[in-house]
């Protein structure tokens, strides 16, 4: 997600920093490589006029009330996150609850953009902050919409109404209705219905939104819109305002390797909120969007606030627990563990996806690109092919074991090696993190809060004898 801004981004403030004490030109020299960099990302060209004249207009006037001795490249910099921030909606919104159940949210945009899936991970999301989402099925126009929907509500685990058949069968505007009716005699408590696109923006697709909106009198119409189209986007988003209008963007694809300048561009532009950001294929690629969080990715500074969401939702906490208490108690990491925390990650994502929200990872482009996604997946069928006897206690693997273990899992011996060595030098890190000593190829680390202090084994060295014999006897008596 926008690894090549991202990479203009740092490289134009590293030089910044390296300078010391900055002058006008410094500041001249670094938004001039940010405009061209936010061109290049395809963002719009008056955004791109209004935050460059706005950003390098204050960090000039900073620059005249910094004394020399302070950090004037931070101070630009922050400055510069701050805009950036505002450009992108200043602050994040949440979904409007109807005074009187249910809310009703309606997605309209154009085919293509990834509406029925977005339904479905919208209808996951809902379902989990302990709502009772309904689905209703009124793309009634592309081939299998219906089905394909119904598909993903199945996925989910939310329901799915769907009278009609699709594939140009059906009134849309009767379904959505009808949908409605259902959901109130069910007590849904949400309802989101998947509205039909075009390949470009026209009267009929109109009308048909319009008359959609006009019928169920949604409390959020949310415009979905492929972050990969660029300008298009804008001028797309710009059509439906002045259409059917609508409350909240939800930018799809930002995972793609395009440019994504619509999402710096689309906000400041419509004036509308981004309230989501899908970010994959899976049904679990969907974030809420925060600005600050997005500004601090663009910026090369990563999103370790997402991160960690993540991670607490994939690693739960009755595991998470265990884990720290057998740390606390000084047992053995095991294999069990290790699986565990395989099935965790791999709930997160690819692992391109997590490394990129590191601080520093546009720098790790290339060997985060590099790595093999599967090797999460080779990993969890060699350790799910040992008996539960195995994992615990890796050290009784013999060949014949591992022979065993690598045609289960339908792997070679040479894997199953490569594993177990990897892990017991994992084991070895943590009894020497946990005792207070050293990484090889990192710095010592201190006792942790709560650790036992590591066992040190006191020897008695024994004391020469004397030779009065008077006074070697006197020892010998301990006086």
């Amino acid at each position: 997600m926008f690894e090549s801004l991202t990479s203009r981004f740092s490289g134009a403030l590293s030089k910044l920093r390296s300078r010391g004490k900055l002058s006008a030109s410094d500041i001249n020299e670094t938004f001039e490589e940010i405009r061209n960099a936010l061109l290049d990302a395809d963002v719009a060209l008056d955004v791109v006029n209004e935050f460059v004249e706005i950003a390098q207009s204050k960090s000039l006037e900073l620059l005249k009330e910094l004394q020399a001795g302070s950090n004037q490249a931070q101070a630009v910099f922050d400055l510069i996150n701050a805009e950036l921030v505002e450009i992108l909606g200043g602050h994040s919104r949440r979904i409007r609850f109807a005074k009187n159940p249910p809310t009703v949210i309606m997605l309209a945009g154009l085919q293509g953009a990834g509406k029925t899936t977005l339904a479905g991970k919208l209808a996951k999301y809902l379902k989990e902050q302990g709502n009772t989402p309904l689905l209703i099925a009124s793309d009634l126009q592309r081939p299998n919409a219906v089905t394909q929907l119904q598909v993903v509500g199945e996925q989910v685990g939310v329901p799915v109404f769907a009278p009609e058949p699709g594939n140009g069968v059906g009134n849309p505007v009767k379904v959505a209705q009808s949908g409605l009716e259902f959901a109130k005699q069910k007590l849904h408590n949400m309802v989101i219905v998947d509205t039909a696109g075009r390949l470009g923006v026209d009267s009929e697709l109109m009308n048909e939104a319009i008359a959609i909106r006009d019928v169920i009198k949604p409390d959020e119409i949310l415009f979905v819109v492929d972050a990969m189209i660029g300008q298009d986007a804008v001028r797309t988003a710009k059509a439906f305002s002045e259409g059917v209008g609508f409350d909240g963007v939800v930018l799809t694809k930002l995972d793609g390797d395009a440019r994504g300048g619509a999402a710096l561009s689309i906000a400041k532009q419509t004036g509308k909120p981004i309230l989501f950001a899908s970010t994959g294929e899976k049904l679990t690629d969907f974030d809420i969007f925060y600005p600050e969080r997005m500004a601090s990715r663009i910026l090369g500074m990563g999103d370790v606030a997402t991160l960690a969401e993540q991670a607490k939702k994939a690693l739960d906490n009755e595991t998470t627990k265990k884990l720290e208490d057998k740390f606390v108690k000084g047992e053995d990491f095991t294999l069990e563990d290790f699986l565990e925390q395989l099935q965790g990650i791999s709930k997160m994502g690819s692992m391109s996806k997590i490394l990129g929200m590191l601080p520093g990872a546009a720098a790790m482009k290339k060997q985060i690109e590099a790595i093999d996604d599967t090797e999460i997946t080779k990993s969890t069928a060699i350790v799910q092919s040992m008996t539960p006897a195995e994992r615990r206690d890796p050290k009784i693997l013999n060949g014949s074991r591992r022979a065993r273990i690598a045609k289960g899992s339908g792997r070679e011996v040479r894997e199953v090696n490569n594993l177990v060595d990897r892990f017991a030098q994992a084991q070895k890190a943590m009894k020497m993190v946990r005792g207070g000593g050293a990484i090889p190829g990192m710095p010592a680390l201190p006792n942790m809060p709560n650790m036992p202090a590591p066992k040190v084994q006191v020897i008695n060295k024994k004391k020469s004898k004397s030779g009065n014999p008077a006074k070697r006897a006197a020892e010998e008596r301990g006086f």
